[in-house]
């Protein structure tokens, strides 16, 4: 079972290999695939939550704030912050 294991990753990085140097010949990106890549890296994302005392936000992704979290616990809903 092992060696099959390995054979197949040596399989599939040979194909991966080129794939890649296909795409760098034909100067295709993965944009043009359809694929979300790096293209999306460091797109900003739009406001979902604001504490209103002080206008401080939070998109939604990621951890939630200490701010959002404490009030939760107070028993306020997630929704009653939502911009």
């Amino acid at each position: 079972m092992r060696e099959a294991e390995v054979a197949r990753k040596a399989e599939v990085a040979a194909v991966i290999t080129e794939i890649k140097a296909g795409m760098a010949e034909m100067g295709i990106t993965l944009a043009d695939l359809g694929g979300r890549g790096r293209v999306d890296k460091g797109r900003t994302v739009a406001a979902k939550y604001r504490k209103p005392q002080t206008g401080e936000t939070w998109t939604g992704r990621g951890k939630k704030p200490k701010w959002l979290a404490a009030q939760i616990e107070q028993g306020k809903t997630i929704e009653s912050f939502l911009i």
